[in-house]
């Protein structure tokens, strides 16, 4: 089969793949409750031959899709969300990626060859939020790949090489409540305790590697200036591109804490948000994905993104060899978790990106499945790459 019949055969199910895409586009959902998105997802997906298991990897929302083509060969991942945020909606264009992506695995399916693979569609609920890959990975998903594909809107068709790893923590400091005015000396105040744990942090800015970013809120406003806080709420999150110099930092994080509790006389409890992995790079299947967008006539090609922020498809890439194209429908600027990206969501230029998608991940697939060597191939640069990495 040439490139051109796979393209045609994406193109053939375009209207379906629109209307799914419009439908979860008007009805979002949030948080691991995407009921209707993942019912639209699978119910095409049966109807296209896969054999579908709901609720794995412990989110009653996700699935799993398999279609083998003979016995053995390459298992080909492709991963979808479809989780929108809350207050805004689709605004970082999750409703083009579960069609996108089922377009591409149904073309598969219908490959023409003598060649055994099998495709695997795992859709993955509250990304935006939950991070419901760092779970589903734990719990055994995504191991039985030989390599992971996604797709996403964007306002250029590229790929990216770098993402920061990310830990997240909410700490609540427990002082004792006192009249600021009349008994000070009997309080002991959370807030400045708080207070003292931010100013720890840009104490320690000075001594870490230039990668690293440190961010921190207050989670909770402690109360009225005339009464000593009994309890403050913060928000702290550390990056880098390297999993290795993260977790180095966090230690030394939770040393401020403790240290900032110690000054303002106070308890304190942490709890630990998502823990992101950094992504190991395979710049080859980064190739095949763009080599693929432009054959296909993907708008607005554009060198890989460096450096990019922090996603739960770092954690599978940690472990897998993996990449996401990333393709053109807003102008170029456009920031996603915009309303801009909203706006956008049903026009023409959503639709194609779509088909691109499918296109740029069924025609890598078809590379992997097609050419001798070439998985080996991604398999060594991944496991040289991840030595450099970590």
């Amino acid at each position: 089969m040439r490139k051109e019949e796979l393209f045609q055969r994406i193109e053939e199910e375009r209207e379906e793949l629109w209307s799914m895409a419009d439908q979860i586009f008007d009805n979002p959902e949030y948080e691991g409750e995407e009921v209707f998105a993942a019912g639209l997802l699978t119910d095409y997906l049966r109807k296209n031959g896969f054999s579908v298991e709901m609720g794995v990897g412990g989110y009653k929302t996700a699935f799993r899709a398999v279609y083998s083509h003979g016995e053995g060969g390459p298992v080909i991942g492709i991963l979808c969300e479809y989780d929108a945020l809350r207050g805004l909606g689709h605004g970082c264009g999750h409703h083009m990626q579960g069609p996108g992506c089922l377009g591409a695995a149904v073309a598969l399916k219908n490959l023409d060859t003598d060649r055994p693979f099998q495709i695997v569609v795992y859709g993955t609920p509250a990304e935006e939020t939950l991070g419901s890959k760092c779970d589903m990975i734990k719990k055994g998903c995504f191991h039985d790949l030989d390599v992971a594909f996604m797709m996403h809107g964007g306002p250029n068709t590229c790929t990216d090489v770098r993402c920061l790893a990310q830990r997240s923590f909410h700490v609540t400091f427990h002082g004792k409540r006192a009249h600021a005015a009349l008994a000070p000396d009997k309080g002991r105040s959370a807030f400045d305790a708080l207070l003292a744990a931010f100013q720890g942090i840009e104490f320690l800015r000075e001594h870490v590697p230039d990668d690293v970013r440190m961010h921190y809120t207050v989670a909770k406003l402690p109360g009225p200036a005339n009464v000593v806080p009994a309890e403050a709420e913060g928000e702290f999150a550390i990056r880098s591109f390297s999993r290795k110099t993260l977790e180095g930092v966090c230690e030394r994080f939770l040393d401020i804490i403790k240290g900032a509790s110690l000054i303002a006389g106070v308890d304190y409890e942490i709890k630990e948000g998502t823990f992101f992995f950094n992504k190991i790079p395979v710049l080859k299947l980064n190739e095949l994905l763009m080599n693929n967008a432009k054959l296909a006539g993907a708008p607005q090609l554009a060198p890989p993104r460096e450096k990019t922020g922090s996603t739960d498809f770092g954690n599978v890439m940690y472990e897998i060899p993996g990449s996401c194209i990333r393709v053109a429908f807003v102008p170029e600027g456009t920031s996603s978790h915009s309303q801009e990206f909203v706006d956008a969501g049903k026009t023409e230029a959503a639709h194609n990106c779509i088909l691109y998608g499918a296109k740029a991940i069924a025609g890598a697939s078809m590379d992997l499945i097609m050419t001798d060597g070439l998985m080996d191939q991604v398999k060594e640069e991944f496991a040289e790459n991840k030595k450099k990495n970590q």
